[in-house]
């Protein structure tokens, strides 16, 4: 079982990213914060919203199978009841890489998601955010990791 640290290492070694949930009224929205600063870093991030055809001034995918060439990796930042499909669809689609975005909040964290996940070979990190660890991190959200440690996983 890797540690958090192998897990966010791991997961953001993936260059092609979706996250779910970008809303097209982004203020402070955790999912637009991690679509944003994804691609200010570099990736190539993909926003999925069902309900949209563009947020923060880019395409909006409407599920991850209509993402051009697929995906390596995917933030998860909806309700956690929508949180299962979106796994079972990244297994159909071989998607090994889940992170579940957790912040101050509810999150997105599911539990039924997260062992299907895990049955069908998927790393899943349950909690926490991508911006809390390097080479996405920044002060605030280094601050946020250890203030909210009960919402970051110790392994995945």
């Amino acid at each position: 079982m890797p540690t958090m640290q192998q897990a966010a290492s791991a997961f953001l070694a993936n260059k092609r990213i979706a996250v779910t949930g970008v809303s097209r009224k982004p203020k402070d929205h955790g999912a637009n914060v991690v679509y944003k600063r994804l691609r200010d870093r570099s990736y190539q991030v993909y926003a999925v919203n069902p309900n949209a055809d563009s947020v923060e001034g880019d395409r909006c995918y409407h599920d991850l199978k209509s993402i051009p060439g697929g995906v390596d990796a995917v933030v998860i930042a909806t309700a956690p009841s929508r949180a299962e499909e979106t796994v079972r669809e990244c297994a159909e689609l071989g998607i090994t890489q889940v992170w579940m975005h957790r912040g101050p909040g509810e999150g997105s964290v599911s539990t039924a998601a997260t062992e299907f996940g895990r049955q069908h070979g998927i790393t899943v990190i349950d909690g926490g955010c991508p911006l809390m660890f390097d080479p996405t991190s920044d002060f605030g959200h280094k601050v946020m990791r250890l203030m909210f440690r009960s919402h970051v996983p110790k392994n995945v």
